[in-house]
């Protein structure tokens, strides 16, 4: 899975980036070092104007962790941060975000953990790796995205209808498959036009376009497990592991 991940660029670069041309400055994210489930995460998707009917390209803030139009709480999201490539086409919760509503989640790195056995000097735990493109560019994480209205809100509450999304996950290979079985599935630039399409809707089409991160190209290192706190944010969290760190 991707349970956390790091998002510290500047809105105006990701503008600039991803070609936006829909964006509101009031709207802002301070970086993040540990991004977590139920956070708002910077999204790049595509929207058609009810007014013009032109198709946007926005940057926009989505809380992390679906919800499906049809739930009946905005908890289930805590549970739906990542969807499976292998069944993202056909389950309920996500095939028609997956048709529709496509979005690119932008990503430093990520954060995955394994399982550290105790020794005769060392507690059991579970050691944080930040696993990133080596050439240091940033990772266009393949997301979808959902509107939910919250039933028991007043039909004139600007605060009613929620935007969810979650990150497409497959079989870990290379310097992840190395830490963690799952591992978040990427868009490359050549194909970021075709996946935020709202109009592409071919299933074996927009699965071509999903592959690994930096296409495999990535680097992994043991870090402080100060991230495993989630109330714990800044770039100490990506100093490398030293013996002596203590979760705090």
């Amino acid at each position: 899975m991707c349970g956390r991940y790091v998002s510290t660029r500047r809105p105006q670069d990701l503008v600039d980036l991803f070609d936006v041309t829909r964006w509101d400055p009031d709207q802002v994210l301070e970086p993040s070092w540990n991004v977590a489930p139920t956070d708002d995460v910077w999204s790049v998707l595509e929207r058609v104007e009810h007014d013009t009917g032109e198709v946007t390209r926005q940057l926009r803030p989505l809380r992390w962790g679906l919800v499906p139009s049809w739930a009946k709480s905005l908890n289930v999201g805590a549970k739906m941060i990542n969807a499976r490539v292998e069944t993202v086409a056909q389950k309920p919760a996500y095939r028609r975000a997956f048709a529709k509503r496509r979005c690119l989640l932008p990503a430093n790195g990520f954060y995955e953990w394994q399982a550290v056995a105790a020794t005769e000097t060392t507690k059991a735990r579970k050691q944080p790796y930040f696993i990133s493109p080596e050439d240091g560019k940033v990772m266009a994480l393949a997301g979808l995205y959902e509107f939910w209205r919250d039933p028991a809100a007043a039909d004139d509450d600007p605060g009613a209808w929620w935007t969810t999304c979650t990150i497409i996950t497959t079989e870990a290979t290379d310097a992840a498959g190395r830490v963690h079985p799952r591992m978040p599935l990427a868009i490359a630039s050549d194909g970021w036009d075709a996946w935020l399409d709202p109009a592409h809707q071919d299933t074996d089409e927009l699965r071509a376009l999903l592959g690994a991160p930096a296409a495999g190209h990535l680097d992994s290192r043991a870090v402080s497990t100060a991230v495993n706190n989630v109330r714990n944010n800044g770039p100490h969290l990506l100093d490398d592991f030293a013996e002596d760190d203590t979760d705090t």
